[in-house]
């Protein structure tokens, strides 16, 4: 008898393990990777000087006297709050604020429905209305100044001229309604376009259903198209209200401040710049870009919500 002998069989081969899947937290950072850059940046460049200005804030500070600094805690605040010269001035802004984009939405919302409707030549009047946000705001109140208010050769006197009537001094007489006039001028573009946008996103078909049901167009207007901007004005306002708050060029061009048209921008410029009360002015500035913020918050809010209609409208 013969022993066979069966050759031993071969090892399976080893199946390789499954490379471990990156961890979710190694993904976001490999995501935010490329931002970081611009982050730093950001940060450099606005958060540092708005820390450092906190800072001097808190200080009695007058560069004219820079060994006599001293720590004044919340006292710069308290004068920001209490200095009747610095009160008018919030006031004034508040005023500005207001007037500038109550009267900048009505117009926008005017034009805006203008050119909703079709029309011979649409585009071009579309451009030259989006014009005046275009233009630099020194070069805008440089032009309201000399080419529109001057009275001696102002275009304004010069239509009054033309028709027999009086030749007033517009900044003199007016000062604060002249400030306001040429940032309204300069802001209305920017309100039509926002508004544009939101009736050009209304349902049609609702609108079509009103018609065929016997609505009057002022009735469409009252009943659904001023529920649908409502969100849309809401941005406007609020998106208008931070930058018209923020706002020097016209104040500095047009008035240089006087005539009772200076607001807290041109409060902290005089009160760094011409005081030299660097700790005043940076609680003025400081309280300035809280004021912002608060106005942002709402409206990020605003757009959040235009951003969940659209997506559950789609």
């Amino acid at each position: 008898m013969t022993a066979t002998t069966t050759a031993p069989s071969a090892a399976p081969d080893r199946v390789p393990a499954p490379a471990r899947p990156p961890s979710p937290r190694l993904k976001a950072w490999a995501t935010r990777a490329p931002l970081l850059p611009a982050l730093i940046f950001m940060i450099a460049v606005t958060q540092l000087p708005f820390v450092a200005t906190l800072v001097i804030s808190f200080f009695d500070w007058n560069s004219l006297y820079p060994d006599a600094r001293s720590f004044a805690g919340f006292g710069n605040y308290g004068d920001v709050l209490t200095d009747p010269a610095l009160r008018k001035s919030v006031w004034t802004t508040i005023l500005l604020t207001v007037a500038v984009v109550l009267a900048s939405l009505v117009l926008g919302l005017a034009l805006a429905l203008l050119l909703d409707r079709k029309f011979k030549g649409r585009g071009v009047v579309r451009t030259l209305l989006i014009a005046p946000f275009l233009v630099v705001p020194v070069a805008a109140a440089l032009l309201w100044k000399h080419v529109l208010y001057n009275p001696e050769y102002g275009l304004f006197n010069g239509l009054l001229h033309y028709v027999g009537g009086p030749q007033p001094d517009w900044i003199s007489n007016t000062p604060l309604l002249a400030v306001e006039a040429a940032l309204v001028w300069q802001w209305t573009p920017f309100m039509m376009l926002i508004l544009l946008a939101g009736l050009q996103s209304r349902d049609k078909q609702q609108i079509e259903a009103a018609r065929v049901d016997g609505a009057s167009d002022w009735q469409i207007f009252v009943h659904l198209t001023l529920p649908h901007l409502r969100r849309y004005l809401e941005l406007g306002a609020l998106l208008g209200s931070i930058y018209i708050v923020q706002n020097f060029d016209a104040v500095f061009t047009i008035t240089s401040g006087g005539l009772g048209t200076a607001n807290l921008p041109y409060t902290v410029y005089q009160s760094f710049y011409q005081a030299h009360e660097n700790g005043l002015a940076s609680a003025a500035g400081v309280l300035v870009v809280i004021g912002s913020i608060i106005i942002a918050t709402f409206a990020l809010r605003v757009v959040s919500s235009l951003f969940r209609e659209e997506v559950g409208r789609a």
